[in-house]
């Protein structure tokens, strides 16, 4: 998941993809308390696009709080 990609969506599909992908870290954990996991890279790399989608939420977020102090004239 490339975050070029990621800018394109909209603030609510990039949160539900964030939701999404929380839960299957949780069931990553979960296999590997069990020692059911079989690609241990694939935790590393879900925390890796959870936190790609986490930055460009906080990068929609200040570009619409820049928008905002720039009509107010601040």
């Amino acid at each position: 998941m490339k975050a070029s990609d990621l800018r394109e969506l909209s603030v609510d599909e990039l949160k539900d993809r964030e939701e999404n992908l929380s839960q299957e870290l949780f069931n990553l954990r979960f296999q590997r308390a069990a020692n059911q996991l079989e690609d241990k890279m694939k935790i590393r790399n879900t925390k890796k696009d959870r936190a790609r989608i986490l930055t460009v939420i906080k990068e929609k977020a200040l570009e619409d709080e820049d928008k905002r102090n720039k009509v107010n004239g601040d």
